[in-house]
């Protein structure tokens, strides 16, 4: 991909995440333009995460991560994670393609 045609991608990053910091190599080794969000310091919101996580297609129960604590449903999920950003699964990746959960990392070439 060159810079005249890199997609744009946003990512949803927590730089001590190893995963994390893989899929954003990923996308600057694919000549992505990267917009990185430390969602730790500026957290998406609830009405965010939605539209994200219906845009990858995942139930918001599946983008909590695993030593999260229990949810009754999806909207309790999202009140979750709207109210500690610590308990999303990471990284999430939006380009004008979609979004994903790159986990793994490699997930991200989907939509790039």
């Amino acid at each position: 991909m060159t810079e005249a045609n890199a997609a744009a991608a946003t990512i949803y990053h927590n730089p001590r995440c190893s995963k994390s910091r893989q899929a954003l190599a990923l996308l600057h080794e694919a000549g992505a333009d990267v917009t990185v969000i430390e969602y730790l310091k500026t957290p998406p919101s609830r009405d965010t995460l939605a539209a994200l996580l219906r845009r990858a297609g995942i139930a918001p129960r599946d983008a909590l991560r695993r030593d999260a604590p229990a949810v009754a449903d999806d909207a309790a999920a999202l009140d979750l994670m709207a109210r500690d950003p610590a308990t999303i699964e990471r990284p999430l990746v939006e380009t004008a393609k979609g979004v994903r959960l790159a986990r793994p990392p490699e997930l991200v070439r989907e939509i790039l």
